[in-house]
């Protein structure tokens, strides 16, 4: 029976009979056809002596370097690993003189280019006298798919850990949420998740909205609205912001985004509160508008208390005043960086309290490394919010030329008038004429500033105010301008 029969049958070819029996019909086979065996169970066979010496030439497939074998004829084969190989050529070695069974051992070569050429080898012992052959087969390929397996891995605990960390301030942001936020789930109309504000807003325990119907959170009259809202999710993927009742008198304007998540379709639901009996009530996308847009007005803006600290800016106050963020400013004193020391700010205040507006009042902004801005400061106070509440809009007063402002070409002309009279006056008279000018000129700028009210004019001017009556009249001011404001 051959061996093809052999297979027909079922019964494994020289079953039984072990390696001797293979031995014994190898003995018969032509040394060349011996050598054509070994060199196809393997990419590199050599023949190495009791010593370890490679003692013949190398046969080596094409797919490896050819050169690189060059010179090994003569050389242990000890001495073509690296090192950390060379402990397993001398186990090796010993197991061929011992007579024990060949192994698969991996060994690396180093190469030229600083790589290591992977080869898994077996020593078959090869006759009486000490001599091996060496079978060896190229495991780069091997070691490649090893290397995308590591890097694979590597990937896969990247994205994994990175998903983790998503996950953490996906979390942390839905806890430290003032926004009342819901998901709902876009096919069963149910809440997936929900956070503590939401829960807060709708007076729920957090647990048992999340599993609950969206629709349960509102009152009887609003399951239209609310029917309504997620029929235009489904059906447009958007929706108006809608006013709907949580229950008593409380409201709730309610915005909604439509996401997708594992193929599933998400509504994501933004709650904000409306104050009771509010009227014209802005709504939310309205308010962030607004917002968005002091922020990138180029006037600066500032929020303070009745206290003057800051609570809100927008970016060109932070400019001006050369500060990087806003929690740098935020809860520090505003004339820190507003008005001159002990003048402007008290003032300010006080007209933007008593009058509830102020207009154009000029003044300077200093900022954190020294620059000092000139300045004119709008104001309004709002007493009714809860807390109270000053806002500023602050813009530069641009450089113009002297001859813009009436004022100062009237000072230049009396600059130049009293140059004449030099050499034909005495000294003292031009003095005091000089010194009327100059008050003349500070106590219309006073004026200007308190829109014509002669009692901040005179505190801002550190006179008394029948003091600035008297000079009003000697410089007859008080016959001109708009009426007086007290």
């Amino acid at each position: 029976m051959n061996q093809n029969q052999a297979i027909q049958k079922g019964s494994a070819p020289l079953a039984g009979q072990g390696i001797g029996a293979l031995s014994a019909h190898l003995e018969a086979v032509d040394p060349s056809v011996a050598a054509s065996v070994l060199s196809a169970a393997g990419d590199i066979v050599f023949i190495i002596n009791a010593d370890g010496m490679i003692t013949d030439g190398v046969f080596a497939s094409g797919d490896l370097p050819s050169d690189f074998f060059i010179g090994w004829p003569g050389k242990a084969l000890i001495d073509t690993v690296t090192l950390e190989s060379r402990p397993k050529v001398t186990e090796m070695l010993q197991d061929v003189v011992t007579g024990q069974p060949p192994r698969w051992r991996q060994l690396n070569h180093p190469l030229k280019a600083g790589e290591d050429l992977p080869v898994r080898y077996k020593l078959i012992r090869a006759g009486r006298d000490g001599h091996a052959v060496a079978v060896g087969r190229d495991m780069r390929m091997v070691a490649s798919m090893q290397q995308r397996l590591v890097s694979a891995e590597l990937s896969i605990e990247q994205d994994y850990a990175r998903l983790r960390h998503v996950e953490t301030r996906y979390r942390l942001l839905m806890q430290v949420a003032t926004e009342a936020l819901i998901v709902v789930d876009g096919r069963s109309g149910r809440v997936v998740e929900a956070n503590p504000a939401a829960a807060n807003l709708l007076n729920k325990q957090l647990r048992r909205l999340v599993g609950s119907a969206f629709t349960d959170a509102f009152s009887g009259a609003d399951l239209d609205k609310v029917s309504a809202m997620l029929a235009s999710l489904r059906s447009v993927g958007r929706v108006d912001d809608v006013a709907l009742s949580l229950g008593g008198e409380q409201q709730a304007v309610t915005s909604a985004t439509v996401f997708r998540e594992n193929n599933a379709v998400l509504y994501m639901f933004r709650l904000f509160p409306l104050a009771v009996g509010a009227r014209g009530v802005v709504v939310p996308r309205q308010q962030s508008q607004a917002l968005a847009a002091i922020q990138a007005m180029p006037d600066a803006f500032v929020l303070t208390d009745l206290d003057r600290r800051i609570i809100a800016t927008n970016a060109a106050f932070l400019e001006i005043v050369q500060l990087g963020t806003e929690e740098q400013a935020r809860g520090e004193p505003l004339d820190r960086w507003l008005g001159r020391v002990g003048v402007d700010t008290g003032l300010l205040y006080s007209s933007v309290i008593e009058h509830k507006i102020i207009r154009q009042f000029s003044t300077v902004l200093r900022g954190q490394f020294g620059t000092v801005e000139d300045v004119e400061v709008s104001g309004v106070a709002l007493k009714e919010s809860d807390p109270p509440v000053i806002g500023f809009t602050i813009r530069r007063i641009a450089r113009r030329a002297a001859t813009d402002d009436p004022g100062k070409r009237s000072l230049l002309r009396s600059v130049d008038e009293m140059t004449k009279l030099v050499g034909k006056v005495p000294l003292k008279d031009l003095v005091r004429e000089t010194t009327d000018i100059i008050e003349r000129l500070c106590i219309e700028a006073a004026l200007q500033l308190n829109d014509n009210n002669r009692a901040s004019s005179a505190d801002m001017l550190g006179l008394s105010r029948q003091s600035l009556y008297v000079k009003l009249h000697r410089h007859g001011i008080e016959e001109k301008g708009s009426p007086e404001k007290d």
